[in-house]
């Protein structure tokens, strides 16, 4: 669907439906891989849990953030409301803006979903993980 505003822009409308499930994205950088799974529910909650590994595959860090998620319009957010490191469980500290986040949907599939962040701009690329 295409939503027209009043000033005439024109952009996707995209359904949160379309996002419900798990998506995994994979990159290298220099030495490491960084590994992101995300689980987004139909409840409205998330769980991205970031990997990253040495050259050699050795675990360097491993993080999960939890949280709330929804789509408006071509518009993905999330509000990060804890993190676990290390398997100790932390509140995240909800004054803080960081844990707000908002992404510009550049394309939503079955199978794949591009994202860029409305304020930096960086650009991320998940795969469906499709369960059996």
């Amino acid at each position: 669907m295409i939503c027209i505003t009043d000033d005439w822009i024109i952009f996707p409308m995209y359904h949160r439906q379309q996002l419900i499930g798990h998506w995994y994205r994979s990159e290298q950088q220099g030495d490491e891989h960084y590994s992101e799974f995300a689980q987004l529910r139909a409840d409205g909650s998330f769980c991205f849990t970031f990997y990253v590994f040495q050259k050699d595959g050795t675990l360097v860090d491993e993080i999960s953030e939890f949280g709330d998620w929804g789509v408006v319009g071509n518009i993905h957010f999330t509000i990060t409301k804890s993190e676990q490191i290390a398997g100790k469980d932390y509140p995240a500290d909800l004054e803080n803006e960081d844990n707000y986040q908002a992404y510009r949907i550049v394309k939503l599939t079955e199978n794949e979903f591009t994202y860029e962040h409305i304020v930096t701009g960086e650009s991320y690329t998940l795969s469906r993980v499709q369960s059996d």
